[in-house]
């Protein structure tokens, strides 16, 4: 295992109990205010003590601004699928993209009969939760009806809809072989308990989901690992797991974070006093393990000579994507071009060429998708019944739904070129270094355009106003990433060829 160097993001897990209701939103306000980033809720639908979990996070969403909610995790067996997909997208529309699905095969199984739900054996729950992912991703993804007939979820001509504003992720709560792999096939994300899984199990657990993944063709980061925790705040430090002063919990987590690759840490309350302990969470032991993995990852590249270089590593708040030429193109630096060679068919610069064809296709179909738009909105404020306007609605999902599928596939394919293939480059050719370095640097640019262009497309769902700020981001988006394409293709075809890279 390793750390996957994702985002660190920390939360609160909370138990829904009927009677401790106002206790529940004191909870989860406190959590939002104090700069937790999740808030995750059990599901236990057959539970006559607890409020239903998908209504509370619905209120919980308009009590909270920033705080990311999901069922943590949500009961297959008494949830359909093709409606849990819909409740999620629900979710997400109504919070401006703050929810993500946490799922889980099912347990209790004589509490789930109880409510008429199905009673199945181990086996047949996890091909029922295989079933139900299917289920739910088609259910969000824009097209024809669906029809899908498996042993335990089926669906016959469903039409897709409504679809989530953000990538909402697919987060699996596992423990046992086959739902491991099944995280790693499969899933967006892990959702394992310290009560469940301690530390010591970890290891052999993220194995087994890295394995899944690398054999299914996926890269096991693409697995998000998120650990539930619980444990005591007291002055004196222990040998336990997460028993004593903040720095023994921070240095604790720390080490989850970069030798088991976990990226989310939430915390159970468990004392007689849940808001201080979270509070303690939010502002003593998540600031320190930040700044600790921080300190692990290293540090930026050395700062480049010219003026335009030093502009590309300015802070992504700073980058002007208005300018006439974000990326500096008249500064770019060259390496000493060699005689042509005939080149190796399927080399990786081949296949570089090949999946940069691809990143040029999908941008064409994307300024396309904003042009319909666009024009759609028009004719709505004009002449479309409520009905139009809310089809309309589900054309700008559709749209935010599409860009930020595209915007991580450019994404892992800049960070597989930064962590892979440029060191090699660098390695073997000196003269390729400035070249490489100002590569990395327009990553930023770019990853800077997608995200602003997907922080209006999310807004857009809310005010259509938004509709030329996203048609004039989608523009700087395409320039700015065709000149980037082929400065790589012009500096790095020739020399990943000839030194026989391969990534």
């Amino acid at each position: 295992m390793t750390d996957h160097g994702h985002d660190l993001r920390f939360g609160a897990f909370l138990t829904p109990t009927a009677e401790g209701h106002d206790d529940l939103v004191r909870l989860a306000t406190l959590a939002d205010r104090s700069g937790l980033e999740l808030l995750g809720v059990q599901d236990h639908p057959y539970q006559p003590a607890f409020l239903d979990t998908w209504t509370l996070l619905t209120h919980l969403a308009a009590r909270t601004e920033r705080v990311t909610l999901f069922p943590h995790v949500a009961n297959l067996p008494l949830r359909p699928p093709a409606v849990l997909a819909r409740s999620a997208a629900t979710l997400d529309i109504l919070s401006g993209g703050r929810a993500e699905l946490g799922i889980g095969a099912g347990a209790f199984w004589d509490a789930i009969a109880s409510l008429g739900g199905p009673r199945r054996t181990p086996g047949e729950a996890v091909d029922a939760l295989e079933e139900a992912i299917t289920v739910i991703r088609a259910m969000w993804t824009p097209g024809p009806g669906v029809d899908f007939e498996g042993r335990h979820h089926s669906l016959a001509g469903a039409r897709p809809g409504p679809f989530p504003v953000h990538p909402l992720g697919i987060w699996v709560g596992s423990y046992k072989r086959r739902m491991l792999e099944l995280t790693g096939r499969l899933a967006d994300g892990w959702l394992p308990s310290s009560m469940y899984a301690p530390p010591g199990e970890l290891t052999a657990m993220g194995r087994a989901i890295d394995d899944a993944a690398l054999a299914a063709g996926r890269d096991p980061a693409a697995v998000r690992r998120i650990y539930t925790v619980a444990g005591r705040f007291s002055r004196l430090a222990s040998d336990g797991f997460l028993d004593g002063p903040p720095e023994q919990w921070a240095r604790q987590l720390t080490e989850l974070a970069l030798t088991e690759g976990m990226s989310g840490f939430v915390l159970a309350p468990s004392g007689a006093d849940p808001e201080r302990e979270l509070r303690t969470f939010a502002e003593e032991v998540a600031p320190l393990v930040r700044e600790a993995v921080g300190a692990a990852r290293g540090g930026s590249s050395p700062a480049p000579d010219d003026d335009a270089a030093v502009e590309l590593t300015r802070a992504p708040e700073h980058i002007d994507l208005w300018s006439a030429d974000p990326l500096g193109e008249a500064t770019r630096p060259r390496a000493p071009k060699r005689p042509a060679t005939a080149g190796h068919p399927g080399g990786t610069g081949t296949r570089l060429v090949r999946i940069h064809d691809n990143l040029r296709q999908e941008m064409r179909q994307i300024r396309d998708a904003v042009a319909q738009v666009a024009a759609g909105r028009q004719d709505a404020a004009s002449a479309r019944s409520m009905i139009n306007s809310l089809t309309l609605r589900q054309n700008y999902w559709t749209l935010g739904s599409f860009c930020t599928a595209y915007s991580r596939t450019l994404t892992t394919h800049h960070t597989i070129e930064d962590q892979f293939m440029f060191p090699e480059l660098r390695e073997k050719q000196d003269s390729l270094g400035p070249v490489v370095e100002r590569l990395e640097q327009e990553h930023e640019v770019i990853a800077e355009a997608l995200s602003r262009l997907d922080a209006a497309l999310v807004t857009l769902v809310q005010d259509d106003s938004r509709m030329g700020e996203v048609q004039d981001l989608t523009q700087v988006l395409d320039r700015i990433l065709t000149s980037h394409l082929d400065y790589e293709e012009e500096e790095l075809v020739e020399p990943l060829d000839r030194l026989r890279i391969n990534v």
